[in-house]
């Protein structure tokens, strides 16, 4: 288990297509990292979705994270800034249920650790397989849900 140390603090280690050697963020790597999070908050805005959608895919190939390291630093960056800026502005135009965001909230605390604990014991492979299913079935649900609403099925 890795031990807490005190001042100072520095950026945690890259792969080195992201970062220095001496783990610091280059310009080059802010770029790409605010590249991500741009199109990642894009997305969250317009369409409710950004980690695992654009942040995960992004991290993985323009930024060389493996895929476990990608989907924890998702997830880890999606707590404070879409959590609060895009829920306040849905909010605002009287878009959010507040009781079911609640329930919603305590009930995916718990999915998302026994998703977490899973992915964690899952080969990289495997689990790069498991989200590319994941995104190709929502997409070929959307796709079919659309095409039903516009009757062309």
């Amino acid at each position: 288990m890795a031990r807490l140390r005190s001042v100072p603090v520095r950026a945690p280690r890259l792969p080195t297509a992201c970062g220095t050697a001496k783990g610091e963020i280059g310009l080059m790597s802010w770029l790409i990292f605010a590249t991500i999070g741009v199109l990642g908050g894009i997305a969250a805005g317009l369409f409710g979705v950004g980690g695992g959608i654009v942040i995960v895919p992004a991290l993985i190939y323009w930024a060389g994270f493996s895929q476990h390291k990608a989907t924890g630093t998702s997830i880890a960056v999606l707590l404070p800034p879409i959590g609060l800026g895009a829920a306040l502005e849905y909010y605002r135009h009287g878009n959010v249920d507040v009781r079911a965001a609640i329930i919603l909230a305590t009930t995916m605390f718990l999915g998302a650790w026994l998703g977490a604990y899973a992915a964690n014991r899952m080969p990289g492979p495997y689990l790069r397989l498991s989200f590319g299913v994941f995104l190709c079935a929502i997409g070929a649900y959307l796709v079919y849900g659309a095409c039903r609403r516009l009757s062309w099925l």
